[in-house]
């Protein structure tokens, strides 16, 4: 369960034992403290897609139309460095469609390589 033991045995030689009614207290606030930040984190959210700045890289100008209009699943490709993938939409339990995406940049940048070697 612990993966840093030398951490743990740190704070324990280091540190007094806190009595067992104030760790109830403190664990009880922090709680209370985190449902709140939770809650507005939601809110936040919900504003923010409400007034239409869901996506907000496109909203502030980080992201252009051209990269916008780029489907998720050809977005995660390039992030992913996939150069041949079969990408399936479904709605609800249904196939919409499928179709098969190659992922041009990486295409032209190993026959750069492999032009390079020789």
């Amino acid at each position: 369960m612990f993966y840093f033991k030398w951490l743990r045995r740190f704070i324990r030689r280091h540190t007094n034992p806190i009595p067992v009614n104030r760790a109830a207290t403190v664990k009880k606030t922090l709680s209370v403290a985190y449902m709140l930040l939770a809650w507005n984190a939601f809110g936040f959210v919900c504003y923010m897609i409400y007034t239409g700045r869901g996506d907000w890289a496109k909203y502030y100008g980080y992201k252009s139309e051209a990269e916008a209009s780029i489907p998720p699943a050809q977005q995660w490709a390039r992030t992913l460095k996939i150069d041949k993938a079969k990408v399936i939409r479904l709605r609800g339990l249904h196939k919409e469609y499928d179709y098969d995406y190659e992922n041009e940049d990486l295409k032209e940048g190993k026959e750069e390589v492999n032009n390079l070697e020789k």
